[in-house]
This record gives C-alpha cells, structure tokens and sequence, in this order.
C-alpha cells in the first residue's frame, strides 16, 4: 500500500515524500483513515514506527479542508509528556504541513514565556506541548482552549508515568467536549 491510497491531499503527500517516506507503517495505514473518517482513536505500537505521522498527516488534512471558525484560537492540540518530544512533534507538523496554510506552535517550560505568549497572539492553528507550560499560558489567559476541534494524547503513557494526571485532566475539562479525540501510545496500562 502507499500514502496515495490513503486519502491524503496531494500539497501533504509531497511533504511525506519530501521526508523519503513512500509507504505507510502498519500504525499509519490503520489510523490514518479512521481519523480521516472523523473517529476518536485508541492506538498503541511501539516507539519507532510511525505513530507521529499517524496522527499528524490526518490531523493536517482535516484542518486544511475545514474552515476556521475563529481567527486566532487553536483548533489542535497535542500533549506530549517532554519537551523533546514536543519539539519532534512540531517538527513533523512543520515538514509535514509545509505546503499548508496552517501555522503552529510548540509550547514547553525551561524557557522564555513571552515568546511563547507572542507566538499565540499571532494565532495559530496547531498547538503542540506540554501539560504544565500549557496550562500555565491558560492560566495567564495567553492560551485559549475552547475551540480544540482535535485532542491528541501522544506518548500517554509516559505522561501518567511522569506524573501528569491530574494536569490532562484540567486540560480535558478546558477543551470542549465535542471534539475529536487521538490517544496514541506505546503501552497501555489500567490507568489509562
């Protein structure tokens, strides 16, 4: 099978080519449709085999082919348990959706917040990052999360292992509640 069976708009198969990628993953050729089809997934396969593209490529396509209903709040959100992988994260958003006119942020303490903050001001449609830093830019009325279309748990597990429960919780009860929701993890636990 190859990406160009799986629904993807051209402007986002260049960007998978762009990367070398010219077949999908087991993780990406299962999920890939069901988020296109608008579905909340649960999905589990080990680090290393696509899972960012996974979520990415569907998420990248279902916002560039819906209007925006606001001009500068977020339609996405990705909660990643590190800063590292929040980074990675957003640079696979950056490469993917390189063709689009979507614009993304990714959002981490151990650094600046102003930056951050100016960054949202601008608007974005993509926010990408982690739990603490997010809900302190939502404390600070920098972030708003009321108009999240796409909720994306990426790495849950290590998040739970890290602590970060009660933080995806408060972030749950931010976004509406009519949303899609992707949960992608590695291993799933009873907790989660």
């Amino acid at each position: 099978m190859s990406f160009h069976k799986l629904g993807l708009a051209s402007e986002i198969l260049r960007g998978v080519q762009k990367q070398g990628y010219t077949e999908p993953t087991p993780i990406q050729s299962q999920a890939i449709p069901e988020v296109l089809a608008g579905h909340d997934v649960l999905a589990g396969a080990q680090t290393g085999t696509g899972k960012t593209a996974a979520f990415t490529l569907p998420m990248l396509q279902i916002l560039n082919t819906t209007p925006r209903q606001h001009k500068h709040a977020p339609r996405a959100l990705v909660l990643a348990p590190t800063r590292e992988l929040a980074a990675q994260v957003g640079e696979s958003v950056r490469l993917y959706g390189e063709a689009l006119r979507l614009r993304s942020t990714v959002i981490f303490g151990g650094v600046g917040i102003q930056p951050q903050i100016n960054r949202l001001k601008q608007g974005v449609d993509i926010v990408v990052g982690t739990p603490g830093r997010l809900l302190d830019l939502v404390n600070q009325r920098a972030l708003d999360l009321t108009h999240i279309e796409i909720l994306v748990l990426d790495e849950a597990d290590r998040m739970l292992d890290m602590g970060f429960i009660h933080d995806i919780r408060k972030i749950i009860r931010l976004v509406p509640d009519e949303r899609q929701t992707l949960f992608f993890s590695a291993t799933y636990s009873k907790e989660i």
